[in-house]
């Protein structure tokens, strides 16, 4: 679901960048009115397990992988717009640190994951739960969000993608970006989504949510005080853990790099060249590429980059928090001032 640079035009990036930004004005002044000081860190643990959760590629037919994403959980934990500035801020720093994703793709990225799926999902979970009053009925809200907010996410990713050689070709009739048309985008990542990833997506949210629920209730979104240690315990668990993600080989579909795509078959048919746009577009070298660390074994560089990517969006959102002020230009927390 990462669209690296290159595969779309940067006409379609600079469209897909400029519709995310009322989306992050937007979630900003949310996040500024209705998340305390003191719950400001929260958001940076909300970043770092989406980080880390992607780290875990899922092996499917035909040599590709998949990973599930976490963002209708997200949004259930945290709130819908606080999963747009959770979701963004962990996919800037895959960008940027370990080439996951396109820099200049960044705004398309951060539209389908942080923004279509946490809300599609987070809309899908409340038209359940508000109308099913059970616990069951808040667990097959969420499940149901977790499966829609995914797919369509991904549908919306395999659309970008699909109308490339539809709008941007060589004279010689060459797509100059993707070269894969919509009648092989849309089902070859739909359907890896909708039966592999999606349950995986709702699997991983129920079990997460009901874990949360029961050693820490009050962190559910619209709760009050929040007691989040066994959250953090969750997160070492999952960078102990990372290593799983190097058990599945091979790139996401539609995540082939320059040097791979000439000889990838698709529909039974290798590529047989490299289209120019990808050739000679933008090349960003990201300092630790893939995870990994030079020098050092692969599993050891797996984990050290859990660490790095989990510890810079912690301290991204501690230093928000020590940022924050109340509107009278006091910091703030989380009790109210007496009045009188």
């Amino acid at each position: 679901m990462h669209i690296p640079d290159n595969y779309l035009s940067p006409q379609t990036c600079a469209v897909m960048g400029a519709a995310m930004v009322p989306v992050l004005a937007v979630a900003a002044r949310k996040v500024k009115s209705e998340i305390t000081k003191a719950r400001m860190p929260q958001l940076g643990i909300g970043a770092a397990f989406v980080f880390l959760i992607m780290m875990f590629n899922i092996p499917v037919p035909g040599g590709t992988t998949v990973h599930v994403v976490g963002g209708t959980l997200l949004a259930a934990l945290l709130g819908p717009w606080c999963a747009v500035i959770c979701i963004t801020t962990a996919l800037l720093i895959q960008a940027l640190l370990f080439g996951d994703g396109g820099v200049l793709a960044l705004g398309a990225n951060a539209f389908n994951m942080a923004f279509v799926l946490p809300f599609i999902g987070y809309f899908v979970y409340k038209f359940i739960k508000d109308r099913v009053h059970s616990p069951k009925g808040e667990l097959i809200g969420l499940a149901a969000g977790s499966f829609f907010g995914l797919n369509v996410s991904v549908l919306f990713t395999a659309l970008e993608l699909g109308i490339q050689p539809l709008l941007f070709n060589t004279a010689a009739g060459q797509p100059l970006y993707c070269p894969y048309p919509l009648s092989l985008t849309v089902p070859a990542m739909l359907i890896p989504h909708l039966t592999i990833a999606g349950l995986a997506e709702i699997v991983f949210s129920v079990a997460v949510f009901t874990f949360i629920k029961r050693v820490s209730p009050n962190m559910i979104f619209e709760g009050a005080k929040k007691r989040t240690s066994p959250v953090v315990g969750f997160i070492v668990a999952l960078i102990c853990l990372s290593p799983l993600g190097l058990l599945a080989t091979g790139s996401a579909w539609g995540e082939w790099g320059v040097d791979e795509i000439r000889d990838v078959a698709v529909g039974g048919q290798a590529l047989g060249f490299v289209p120019a746009g990808m050739q000679d577009g933008f090349h960003f070298f990201a300092l630790l590429p893939d995870y990994a660390i030079s020098g050092l074994p692969a599993i050891v560089g797996y984990i050290l980059s859990a660490v790095i990517g989990t510890a810079l969006l912690i301290l991204v959102f501690r230093i928000i928090s020590s940022m924050l002020r109340d509107p009278a230009g006091r910091p703030r927390s989380n009790h109210a001032s007496k009045s009188g």
